[in-house]
């Protein structure tokens, strides 16, 4: 059981770190081609689904990048507290909707 514990927190760092890059990854785009100021949004917000809203959004702050753009200022909080609930509910249960 401890290596499902370990492998759910090594998949929620990993995902939250590939939310951060692929917000940067679009930053560096955008400074080079100031037309793609919208592009690869789906990716982020498909990234947030799978966990790493609370990356992107802190990200956003700190690169201050797409603090304009109303749909991920809201979005992003809503999903990342679906994610903490997700994260405290799936360790308070203790998984135990994995079946052994």
């Amino acid at each position: 059981m401890l290596l499902v514990y370990i492998i759910f927190t090594v998949y929620i760092i990993a995902i939250n770190f590939y939310s951060v890059m692929l917000l940067s990854s679009q930053r560096n785009e955008y400074l080079a081609d100031e037309s793609k100021l919208n592009s690869g949004d789906g990716k982020l917000i498909l990234a947030a689904l799978l966990g790493g809203a609370l990356g992107i959004y802190i990200a956003m702050f700190i690169m201050r990048f797409k603090l304009k753009n109303l749909l991920f200022m809201i979005l992003m909080p809503v999903i990342g507290a679906l994610n903490v609930w997700f994260i405290v509910l799936a360790y308070r249960s203790g998984f135990t909707f994995i079946r052994v």
